[in-house]
């Protein structure tokens, strides 16, 4: 979970930077969509990491014996 979170970061930063650094080209408005889809991204899983936490323990499955 930890990985994702810093890749998402690393976009969300990267395409943050150049689409609202003040350049103007062609694609602008396609690197401001992709930063609010990282950012939103990265939201979810920084949600995610505190409601569902790796280290809880496993649920054991066993058959149950009917009489």
């Amino acid at each position: 979970m930890k990985k994702k979170i810093i890749i998402f970061l690393a976009f969300t930063l990267l395409t943050g930077l150049i689409g609202f650094s003040g350049m103007n080209f062609d694609g602008i408005a396609a690197v401001r969509v992709m930063f609010l889809i990282f950012a939103d991204l990265l939201l979810v899983t920084i949600l995610a990491s505190f409601f569902f936490s790796s280290n809880q323990q496993q649920v054991r499955l066993e058959r149950v014996k009917n009489k």
